[in-house]
C-alpha cells in the first residue's frame, strides 16, 4: 500500500517531485507510524465490513480500526466479536485483496488474545489493539495481554493506547498520570505503535462540545491536556512516541458535492480561493485548520469517524517542495557542525543545529507521504485524491 496509491501513476508523477514510499504491515514501525495518516474508525457490527474495508482501501485509506467500545452497544459486543471474525475470514478469502493496516478496538485485556485465537489464520490481517482509557494501572493488563497474543500467534501486534481518561484532564492528577504512562509504554516501547488522543471523552468531562467552526484548540481545558501529552511524551529525543490528532466529529458528502466542480479540468483549473470558500461553505474549514493546527503542534495523523475526512488530511500532510528543500539543507554531512544559512526559497534563516530534530522529522513524513512538485498545493492534492 502507499498514501495516493489510488491514483493513477501518470497523475501521481504530474503532483510529486518525490512520491510516497510504499509499505506493508511488516514494514519497520518507524514507518508504519509516521505513515498511518487518517485512520477511519468503522463499528466491528456492520455487516458488510469486509466490503466496506475494501473499499476505503480503493479510495486511499491506510489504515482502520474496528471498534468494540464506545461505538456500539454493551449489548452487541459478542456479536460485534463474531462478526469480526467473519469479516476477517472473509476478507482473507478474497484474491488479492491488499487491506490497509487492521486494529481492533477492545474494551477488556482477555478480549485480546481471545480475538487472535479466534480469527485463527485470517489473523494475519490484524496489525494490532487499540486500547481505550490508558492509565499506567489500566493499561498494563492490556500490553501483558497484547505480548501474550503476539507470542501465541506467531506474529507481529501493534498497540495503539487512548489517551482520554479523566485523570489525565484534571489538573491535580495530570503530571503524575502521564508519568505512569510513560512508564507502562515505555516498557513496552517496541509494541507501541502510536499514542491517540480521545478528546471527545475530555470534553464530555465538563459537558462540552466543540462546535464546527471551532479546533480542539479553541477549547482551553482541551487545548492544555495536548499540550502537557506532547511535552511529555511526544519529545524528539528518541524518548517520545508519535501521537496523533484528535477526532473531528462534523462530516456532509464532501465528495458528492466537490466532485462535479473538481472534475473540470487536469488540476481541475479550480483556483484556491474558490475551492476555500466552497470547503468553507460546507462545514470544512474547521476540519483544515484543525490539522495544520495537529501539526504545528506535534501530531501526526488524525483519528477519523468518516471518509470524507481521509483526504484533507493526507493532502496535508503531503510535504512541500519548499519543506522538503529545507530539510534537506539542514541534513546534509557538511552542516554537522552547527551553522545558520538561508533557506534555498531565499524567504527564512535555517538554523542546523535547533531545525535538526525538524528536518528529521519532516523527511520520514516526506518517505511516508510524498513531496509535492514545487507548483503543486493542497488543492490539486485533493482534487486529484477524490475517487473517481
Amino acid at each position: 500500500m502507499r498514501h495516493f496509491g489510488h491514483i493513477a501513476p501518470e497523475v501521481r508523477k504530474r503532483l510529486f517531485h518525490q512520491e510516497p514510499c510504499a509499505f506493508t504491515a511488516d514494514s519497520p514501525a518507524r514507518l508504519l507510524s509516521a505513515a498511518l495518516g487518517a485512520t477511519l474508525y468503522s463499528p466491528a457490527t456492520r455487516p458488510r465490513l469486509a466490503d466496506d474495508i475494501v473499499k476505503q482501501a480503493g479510495n486511499g485509506v491506510v489504515s482502520m480500526v474496528l471498534c468494540l467500545e464506545d461505538s456500539i452497544g454493551d449489548a452487541d459486543v459478542a456479536a460485534g466479536e463474531e462478526n469480526l471474525v467473519r469479516q476477517f475470514a472473509d476478507l482473507a478469502a478474497r484474491p488479492g485483496a491488499e487491506p490497509p493496516l487492521l486494529f481492533i478496538r477492545v474494551r477488556a485485556p482477555e478480549q485480546i488474545p481471545d480475538l487472535v485465537r479466534r480469527l485463527g489464520p485470517a489473523g494475519r490481517l490484524l496489525s494490532g489493539f487499540v486500547l481505550p482509557k490508558f492509565t499506567e494501572e489500566r493499561g498494563i493488563p492490556f500490553l501483558e495481554a497484547l505480548t501474550a497474543a503476539e507470542s501465541a500467534g506467531g506474529r507481529r501486534l501493534f498497540a495503539m493506547p487512548v489517551l482520554e481518561s479523566p485523570e489525565l484532564l484534571y489538573r491535580e492528577s495530570r503530571v503524575e498520570t502521564l508519568e505512569g504512562i510513560f512508564r507502562a509504554v515505555d516498557k513496552y516501547r517496541d509494541r507501541v505503535l502510536a499514542l491517540r488522543l480521545g478528546v471527545t471523552d475530555f470534553c464530555s468531562s465538563y459537558g462540552l462540545r466543540r462546535a464546527p467552526d471551532m479546533t480542539a484548540y479553541d477549547v482551553q481545558v482541551v487545548a492544555s491536556v495536548i499540550a502537557d501529552v506532547v511535552n511529555m511524551l511526544g519529545r524528539a529525543d528518541g524518548t517520545g512516541f508519535t501521537v496523533t490528532g484528535p477526532v473531528w466529529e462534523y462530516f456532509r458528502a464532501s465528495e458528492r458535492m466537490f466532485k462535479p466542480q473538481l472534475r473540470q479540468s487536469p488540476f481541475l483549473q479550480v483556483q484556491a480561493a474558490e475551492l476555500r470558500e466552497r470547503l468553507i461553505a460546507h462545514a470544512m474549514d474547521g476540519l483544515l485548520r484543525e490539522i495544520s493546527l495537529d501539526q504545528a503542534n506535534g501530531l501526526l495523523g488524525k483519528t477519523c469517524i468518516h471518509p470524507s475526512h481521509v483526504l484533507p488530511v493526507h493532502a496535508l500532510s503531503v510535504v512541500s517542495h519548499e519543506e522538503f528543500s529545507d530539510a534537506q539543507d539542514i541534513l546534509r554531512p557538511e552542516r554537522g557542525g552547527g551553522g545558520v544559512l538561508r533557506s534555498a526559497y531565499t524567504n527564512k534563516m535555517n538554523e542546523v543545529k535547533p531545525h535538526r530534530a525538524w528536518a528529521e522529522r519532516t523527511l520520514l513524513r516526506a518517505e511516508a507521504f510524498g513531496v509535492a512538485h514545487e507548483d503543486v498545493g493542497f488543492v490539486e492534492l485533493l482534487a486529484a485524491g477524490i475517487p473517481g
